[in-house]
């Protein structure tokens, strides 16, 4: 009887020791996959998960290296298939720690700043760690430093265009048939129009994103700013659960959304060195509430209007290529939208749901239809409302044409400018804002290096 009892005792303590194993194997995350995106200002390397994860992040220096340790981690895949040739990683490595634990070791090039954080599950992906390496700025060159610094400002500027590509890198946005991506549709077309812009006498275009990487939304805004665009256009292609939706729309920000804005703002004005006016742009730190809530809404204004009327030739433009979804610009609180300074348009090229516009919007051949519509309305708008200063003002006007007048004539005075003396308390803000003008034309149009304005100093503002 006590050799069975003891029999039993041994039985017991097997199962609970096998159960606890269970619990702990069932408390496991694994490393199912790796991806690796580059960007201009940063790297970011993605672990799909199992299941969510703590972690930690430390730097060792001497050689440089970041130490990840993922508690209660195993992986699943290979490290050595990732291609790290333009990222600062050379090498991944990893091991057991505390048998239970996963210790994962990146041997970097340079010094860098990381950033991690986890993202949970969503349609397209499961669980997922996220490390961002961005430059050490005490690393970044001299001919870097002087490239960010702001460009002296002279007559028949280009107009300059900003064109954001949505979505990007692990954001593949809307989803079409045959797992058609919307972040790679948008990047085509975005390229073509970005060519068919650069091809246009006085025009100048940029990207937020010139391949498949993630940006946030409203760093898309901050490149465009730093670009002193004259114009923002974010490129989209739109989703429904009903695939029988289709069509092309534009938006331009709401009023409300414009109000939002202009409280959050407000709210972070002590941390923001330029808030309005482009780069070198004037602070509103030193403003009171009143007055920074004033330029704020002058200057959304303004951007609004030029908003929805560049908006306006486009989708007109894109109407005759495409079905148009809706008739007239419509109005949202769209975050790349929500620059104040600004003009800015989104435009959804069609829906990419809906399985005959998706086959559509996959060929080059549609692509570059769409690219040259867009081009098309924003020429047209420019061409009919050049900003002060550029080569299309500088056109439009007939200077290239101008005969010097006989002495025994008086000279005519240019009848689109008015002469503006600046007075106590004015900043080159506010009087952008009085004359309904962005900073960026004033800027333009008297030839100015930066914002700095003074007493009795002679400006040339437009007259109407």
């Amino acid at each position: 009887m006590q050799v069975n009892l003891n029999m039993m005792k041994y039985f017991f303590l097997m199962m609970s020791m096998c159960v606890l194993s269970v619990n702990t194997l069932a408390g496991q995350a694994d490393i199912t996959n790796i991806r690796l995106w580059d960007a201009p200002d940063h790297t970011r390397l993605v672990f799909e998960l199992s299941r969510p994860v703590e972690h930690q992040v430390m730097m060792l220096p001497k050689p440089e290296r970041l130490v990840l340790d993922i508690k209660n981690a195993t992986r699943q895949v290979a490290f050595d298939g990732l291609n790290l040739s333009q990222s600062p990683i050379k090498s991944i490595r990893s091991a057991r720690r505390n048998k239970r634990d996963l210790r994962v070791v990146l041997d970097l090039s340079a010094k860098t700043s990381p950033k991690s954080f986890l993202l949970k599950a969503n349609k397209q992906y499961g669980d997922r760690l996220v490390i961002d390496l961005y430059a050490d700025e005490n690393t970044v060159s001299s001919a870097s430093r002087a490239s960010r610094r702001p460009q002296i400002v002279s007559q028949k500027q280009d107009v300059v265009v900003v064109i954001d590509p949505g979505h990007g890198g692990e954001d593949p946005g809307a989803m079409g048939p045959n797992r058609i991506k919307e972040k790679n549709i948008v990047l085509a077309i975005a390229l073509q129009l970005k060519s068919l812009i650069n091809s246009q006498p006085g025009f100048k275009a940029h990207l937020t994103r010139e391949s498949d990487y993630y940006i946030g939304l409203r760093k898309r805004s901050s490149l465009a700013r730093k670009h002193n665009a004259d114009l923002l256009v974010s490129i989209h292609a739109d989703a429904f659960n009903k695939s029988q939706a289709n069509g092309a729309s534009v938006y331009a920000l709401s009023n409300r959304g414009a109000s939002s804005e202009t409280a959050r703002w407000l709210a972070q004005k002590e941390n923001s060195a330029d808030l309005i006016g482009g780069v070198g742009g004037v602070s509103l730190e030193d403003k009171d509430d009143v007055l920074a809530g004033v330029l704020l809404d002058l200057s959304s204004t303004a951007s609004l209007k030029a908003s929805l009327g560049v908006g306006d030739q486009v989708l007109r433009s894109m109407g005759r290529v495409a079905r148009l979804h809706k008739h007239k610009v419509q109005q949202a609180g769209f975050v790349v939208l929500k620059s104040p300074d600004i003009p800015s348009i989104l435009i959804e090229t069609g829906f990419i749901s809906n399985p005959a516009e998706s086959r559509r919007l996959k060929t080059r051949k549609y692509q570059k239809q769409i690219a040259k519509s867009i081009h098309n309305g924003l020429v047209r708008y420019f061409e009919q409302s050049p900003p002060p200063g550029s080569l299309l003002a500088f056109n439009k006007k007939g200077s290239g044409s101008f005969v010097q007048p006989k002495r025994t004539q008086a000279k005519r005075p240019d009848s689109s400018h008015k002469p503006y003396v600046v007075k106590k308390g004015d900043t080159l803000s506010h009087i952008a804002m009085k004359n309904s003008v962005t900073v960026t034309d004033l800027r333009r149009l008297n030839s100015l290096r930066s914002d700095l304005v003074w007493i009795g100093q002679r400006l040339r503002v437009p007259s109407s």
